[in-house]
């Protein structure tokens, strides 16, 4: 197959296959389920544009032949030629890491001539093309997925530079991709010192005070203990289809992200049916058993879905340390233990109303909702800097991709990301 791309003179079209120095598939060997045994990849295994060592799985005895055969060395690209449709071409090389892997079913294993074709460029060319829809185009389609054969796959025509282009185009993206992982990583790392502090924080405080042995154990001296109910009221307002103009709209989908304030709202025009009215600092918070873990903080006012409830804190307790509450381990467990219903499980006012809660006073929820806003801040620009560097990615790869950038000038000026 071609792609129609205008090339640099200097660049050549080639068959995938004439630069292979090996294409085939993986060891079929029923996997187990104990997770014992020889680790090999699957499908999953390449899901997240890396080898993830978490997502591989296990095969039993082997012959010394088989295991030969089939393990990864450093260098071998992996393929996905079996999947849904936008999954198809997804390729990852495995870099050492785990260091002993085999290569199993679903994902085809490729070698690449090294004098001709750098094998990180290789992966480049198949994100690309993945873009463009190439690997769609080539595939073949049966019941509930898609797939690539090896004849199809080595057909493929791919733009090849010279190989120090090569080196030097794989090693701007490269920059750009680590870049990104180091802030996933760092975001990863973020999200669970916020859950070990949550953990901490909402049991002992920050005071390090005697403690006093309550109905939930020992909490800080000058805490109390109360009923949600005593803290928070339900806000019953509706309002009407005619009534709803100019308000914005706040269904679950909204509140998905789960960030301490609520950014986000859709269209009320086209609502059919009464809804809820909140305020701002009012707290929404989805019943539903998959949102049990999501608030957010309402910084506008207007109408939302009745699969959400607005909770709004009284004179004992602040919002931003409510929206926390609802997120600790505990209140989610809670909820989780009291919804009901058997197609869509959901929690209601009066089970909510009756958890148990440690309040600290009201200068001590300041201090302990500042320290989780603090990582929420630093999460959230996290995640625009994943977001930047993908977008600078894509821009880059279709640039570098087709020759309309010459790579070596960026590396001169050492990409700083």
């Amino acid at each position: 197959m071609v792609i129609n791309i205008e090339l640099p003179d200097r660049w050549k079209r080639v068959n995938l296959g004439d630069v292979l120095s090996y294409i085939g598939n993986g060891l079929t060997n029923k996997q187990n389920k104990a997770n014992d045994g020889y680790p090999v990849t699957r499908i999953e295994t390449i899901s997240d544009d890396c080898i993830n060592a978490e997502k591989v799985g296990y095969v039993d005895i082997l012959t010394n032949d088989k295991i030969e055969k089939y393990r990864l060395y450093y260098g071998d690209i992996l393929v996905s030629h079996i999947n849904s449709e936008p999954q198809l071409g997804r390729a990852v090389i495995y870099e050492g890491k785990p260091e002993f892997l085999l290569h199993g079913m679903n994902l085809l294993r490729m070698r690449v001539e090294t004098k001709i074709l750098d094998p990180f460029f290789l992966t480049l060319i198949f994100k690309f093309y993945r873009n463009r829809g190439v690997f769609i185009a080539l595939a073949s389609r049966a019941v509930g997925q898609a797939s690539i054969n090896q004849s199809r796959m080595k057909s493929l025509i791919i733009p090849v530079p010279p190989l120090p282009e090569q080196h030097a185009i794989a090693h701007v993206l490269q920059t750009i991709q680590e870049a990104k992982f180091t802030r996933q990583h760092e975001i990863v790392l973020e999200r669970e010192r916020k859950a070990a502090l949550m953990e901490y924080l909402f049991l002992h405080g920050t005071k390090d005070e005697p403690r006093k042995q309550t109905e939930i154990g020992e909490i800080p001296e000058s805490w109390e203990v109360v009923q949600f109910n005593e803290i928070a009221n339900l806000r019953r307002e509706n309002v009407k289809p005619e009534d709803s103009r100019n308000l914005n709209f706040v269904g679950l989908e909204h509140i998905d992200s789960g960030e301490s304030m609520l950014k986000r709202w859709g269209d009320a025009s086209e609502m059919k049916s009464a809804k809820t009215r909140f305020y701002p600092d009012d707290v929404l918070y989805g019943k539903l058993r998959s949102y049990l873990d999501k608030s957010v903080i309402a910084e506008m006012d207007g109408i939302c879905s009745t699969d959400i409830l607005v909770f709004t804190a009284n004179s004992k307790i602040t919002s931003r340390f409510l929206v926390y509450l609802l997120h600790t381990e505990a209140f989610v467990n809670h909820a989780v233990a009291t919804s009901t219903g058997i197609s869509h499980p959901r929690t209601s006012w009066d089970s909510l109303g009756k958890f148990t809660v440690a309040l600290p006073s009201l200068s001590e929820q300041h201090t302990i909702a500042a320290v989780f806003q603090a990582i929420d801040e630093k999460t959230t620009a996290l995640e625009r800097e994943v977001e930047h560097l993908d977008e600078l990615f894509h821009a880059m790869l279709d640039e570098l991709m087709t020759g309309q950038r010459s790579a070596v000038p960026l590396i001169d000026t050492e990409m700083d990301l």
